[in-house]
């Protein structure tokens, strides 16, 4: 990384393309938060890409529904969906309008702004996790669904924005499975990260959710 990351906005055209192409390529390039509490800024060290309707483990493979609608409109928009009941996850929409895909922003450095996100992330034992994993990145920069559907594109004072930053050399992007996946889809290699960074988040494997029963039991 340099000491003066390139402040250039990323053009719209920059995600009307594959999504495996933009998701290696949103490696090193810095993800802005603007909001009254100030700014953040955070360098990109983790992505995984989803590819709509060609990929059992996007939110899109079914289809168009209320809560995936955004992936399917103009490239370069923040999609911010709620997990688990209590935790919110950032992608930025890519490829053509009408054909769902979208990178989902996994880890990164926090470059400025460090104070807000230790206030959101009071857990985090060391800075390297402020954002170590795509639950950790939204609360750190305070994304919530109000932020869906947002311009990435719009400029560095838009509530988000990817300004050009400094990507990495080839030869310190390292591919693998996607954390979390099953089924049909855990076997793809669609998960980039810079090598070496402290702030990526560790592979997990899926896991299938255990169902509570009457009896206090669980049953996989």
């Amino acid at each position: 990384m340099t000491e003066s990351p390139d402040r250039t906005p990323i053009p719209r055209a920059f995600f009307d393309r594959p999504v495996l192409d933009v998701a290696r390529d949103l490696l090193g390039r810095t993800l802005v938060r603007t909001s009254e509490e100030g700014r953040i800024e955070l360098r990109l060290t983790e992505a995984e890409a989803y590819a709509g309707a060609i990929d059992p483990g996007s939110h899109a493979f079914r289809g168009r529904t209320a809560r995936n609608a955004v992936m399917f409109g103009p490239p370069g928009h923040a999609y911010v969906y709620f997990t688990y009941g209590m935790w919110h996850c950032l992608n930025v929409v890519c490829g053509p309008e009408g054909e769902a895909s979208g990178v989902l922003l996994r880890a990164g450095e926090i470059l400025t702004g460090a104070d807000q996100a230790r206030a959101r992330r009071r857990s985090a034992r060391t800075d390297t996790e402020l954002a170590k994993g795509p639950a950790r990145l939204a609360t750190a920069l305070d994304v919530a669904l109000s932020l869906n559907g947002t311009d990435v594109c719009a400029g560095p004072d838009a509530p988000l924005s990817l300004l050009h930053g400094t990507p990495p050399p080839p030869s310190r992007i390292r591919q693998g499975p996607r954390t979390g996946v099953g089924g049909d889809g855990a076997p793809h290699p669609w998960r980039f990260w810079i090598a070496d960074d402290p702030t990526v988040s560790p592979y997990r494997a899926h896991q299938p959710r255990k169902r509570r029963l009457d009896s206090g039991r669980t049953n996989a």
